[in-house]
């Protein structure tokens, strides 16, 4: 090989051999891509790191190792107000401490009473004599907040009605030392498990579970999960709101007529099916009873039909994906029609007809009898005054009465009469022989004259009535 060539092959050689050094890493940190955290509180930056093997021979696990944050920038040397905190010294910019151990490859470190100052990215560097590198290509971004995020929801599986289910409810837990305290608020009672579980990330969070068995009376409503955060002598608060979807068979179904009034026979009538369920009805079915027998007459939400003289009863069935429901009968009350209308008003009125006339009848023939009765008692040769009958200004035998005045009032002579007994005519004979055996009654008769002057009466017989 000559001269020439090997300059050449030297070159080659050189060039690779830096292409190479600025291709490898001398540090490998892990830590997780983005942090959040609290005012006034700590947060834990979980960390880890290894030496590519080309550098294992200069890194001694034995020699005591310092870590060193750097923020905004990787550069050490040259911009060294951004180195934040170093192990190795007793103060820092920010308060710190590396809880792993740095032995064995633990970097976790977690900084103490952050703001929102601190919201920048951040890279790790180890300091081992003799090795000292920085890894440029991981760091982790820090961002810092007055109030907490909010707490995540999820479900284990489909809420479905009488299928037991959990509800999981997480929040970050930044500062490990002082986690979230998390409750539940729900439709139901429950009795809630839980910890403080580490992410792939190597981040912390307080998960808790609740475990019940949902019913259709839960669907849509509210659920809530809160996170309290003790921050120093105070706390801070964030919740997570959702509303239950409960799978559920279809729910008080009913079935309805309208109009809802008994209805002619002929006419049209709408009857309707309602029903509550999730997923939402598929399909309504009717059907109408006959005795012992139901028939199905119909699908759909609404059914209508011609009344028939019969009417009938009637239900639908609800049916979704996760069974049916079925409705109350309801009876299709049918109008008498008008013909027996007018049949039993007219029946009404001629039997009241009937009625007033056989009182009608009733009350003539009973008038007819008593004027029989009163003829009958008539004593042609005045032996007997006629019953009810008493003569107005009757002078005594053999004289004649007086005329009254032109301009004085006419005289009114007043008279009891017993009308309680009434007989038939008879003979002279059989009446006098009545006379004789019973009792006569009298009736007392006041004549009054005129002015103050009394008329007296010689023949007393005359006033007397005899009433049978």
């Amino acid at each position: 090989m000559t001269c020439p060539e090997n300059m050449l092959f030297l070159i080659v050689l050189f060039m690779s051999g830096v292409l190479a050094c600025f291709g490898q890493r001398g540090l490998i940190a892990t830590m997780p891509d983005r942090l959040d955290g609290l005012t006034g509180s700590c947060v834990q930056i979980p960390c880890s790191f290894d030496i590519p093997d080309q550098n294992k021979y200069t890194f001694n696990s034995a020699i005591q190792t310092s870590g060193v944050w750097i923020k905004k920038s990787p550069q050490f040397g040259g911009s060294p107000d951004n180195v934040i905190f170093n192990s190795s010294e007793t103060v820092n910019r920010y308060q710190g401490k590396i809880t792993g151990n740095m032995s064995q490859k633990n970097c976790t470190t977690v900084l103490f009473n952050v703001a929102t100052n601190y919201n920048n990215k951040y890279f790790f560097r180890i300091e081992s004599q003799p090795f000292r590198a920085t890894d440029p290509n991981e760091s982790v971004d820090i961002v810092v907040r007055d109030l907490p995020s909010s707490p995540i929801i999820t479900v284990s599986s489909e809420v479905k009605e009488g299928t037991p289910v959990s509800l999981n409810c997480s929040a970050v837990a930044p500062c490990p030392e002082h986690p979230p305290e998390l409750t539940w608020t729900l439709p139901t009672q429950f009795t809630p498990e839980n910890q403080l579980q580490e992410n792939p990330d190597q981040t912390k969070s307080v998960l808790s579970t609740v475990t019940f068995t949902p019913s259709y009376l839960h669907h849509e409503k509210n659920i809530t999960c809160t996170a309290v955060y003790p921050v120093g002598s105070n706390n801070k608060t964030a919740e997570h709101n959702m509303m239950l979807n409960v799978s559920f068979s279809p729910k008080d179904t009913s079935a309805s007529i309208s109009p809802a009034d008994p209805v002619s026979v002929g006419s049209c009538v709408n009857l309707t099916c309602s029903s509550t369920a999730n997923p939402p009805v598929t399909n309504f079915t009717w059907f109408q009873i006959s005795g012992d027998k139901r028939t199905q007459v119909a699908s759909g939400l609404s059914y209508s039909l011609n009344v028939t003289v019969d009417g009938g009863l009637y239900f639908c069935e609800a049916r979704n994906s996760h069974g049916c429901g079925k409705s109350k009968e309801v009876q299709l009350a049918i109008k008498e029609p008008k013909t027996s209308m007018v049949v039993g008003v007219a029946a009404g009125t001629l039997g009241a007809f009937l009625f007033i006339s056989l009182i009608s009848v009733f009350g003539w023939r009973r008038n007819s009898r008593l004027h029989d009765g009163l003829e009958r008692t008539d004593n042609p040769q005045g032996q007997n005054s006629p019953v009810g009958t008493v003569c107005a200004n009757q002078a005594t035998a053999g004289e004649e009465p007086e005329e009254p005045a032109e301009d004085q009032p006419e005289e009114i002579q007043y008279g009891d009469i017993d009308f309680s007994k009434l007989r038939p005519k008879e003979t002279p004979a059989a009446a006098q022989d009545s006379v004789q055996g019973q009792e006569s009654e009298y009736a007392e008769v006041n004549v009054t004259g005129r002015g103050d002057k009394v008329q007296h009466l010689n023949n007393l017989d005359g006033l007397y009535a005899q009433v049978n």
